[in-house]
């Protein structure tokens, strides 16, 4: 698989990293420093996670947090449980010197795992598909902002090919799809089940009313 997604899209990819190998020497490295943070926020998901947690120990964003939550699950399995290790597929700064040169220019992020799919994109796009289900529309669409710095990070730096990062989308976005939607079955037994202690519980918890009992 991975032999058969670098010859078939062999100039696709090494397009993209002519390119951004160009706007590095054009920029002198002016975005290298850029695409780290970005990276940064998507790096094993544990940002997005702890975000998620926050959400759902308050009650108003309760629903947006189990949904994040689910759906970076859901693409965690798929991402690194499956495709990573089915498809195999190198860095491409392994696979080519000349990718590797270009890497070293962008400052030679260190990464781990297989490329295929992109971890980085798949999480942030799984995230914020799910949160832009969970809130209005009109406003959370702006979350697919971030989606695209990541790409355009994890190109940058030449730990992805561009088709590594498509794929993320692709698999992000379905995941985003299915965590939304288990966290609309799980909040609907939950409030099915409001007479249990447990359900209450879950339902009408806030961490924000703990805080305000104790300063009073």
């Amino acid at each position: 698989m991975a032999n058969w997604l670098n010859s078939a899209f062999f100039n696709f990819d090494k397009s993209a990293f002519i390119l951004m190998n160009n706007l590095q020497k054009v920029a002198g490295k002016f975005f290298s420093p850029f695409c780290e943070v970005v990276s940064f926020f998507g790096d094993g998901g544990i940002c997005l996670i702890i975000l998620s947690i926050i959400l759902i120990l308050i009650k108003k964003t309760r629903k947006i947090g189990i949904s994040m939550l689910l759906a970076i699950g859901v693409g965690a399995l798929f991402t690194n449980v499956i495709l990573k290790n089915v498809v195999a597929r190198n860095r491409p700064f392994i696979e080519s010197s000349l990718y590797n040169a270009f890497w070293i220019e962008a400052g030679a992020s260190s990464v781990s795992e297989f490329s295929f799919p992109s971890g980085h994109t798949t999480v942030v796009m799984t995230s914020m598909t799910a949160l832009f289900l969970s809130t209005n529309k009109k406003k959370s669409w702006l979350a697919y902002l971030f989606v695209l710095l990541t790409g355009f990070a994890r190109v940058y730096l030449i730990v992805h090919y561009l088709t590594d990062v498509l794929a993320g989308l692709l698999v992000g976005g379905a995941s985003g799809v299915i965590g939304y939607y288990l966290s609309v079955a799980l909040n609907n037994y939950f409030e099915k089940n409001a007479d249990k202690k447990a359900c209450q519980f879950i339902l009408n918890a806030d961490i924000l009313n703990l805080i305000k009992k104790k300063k009073d």
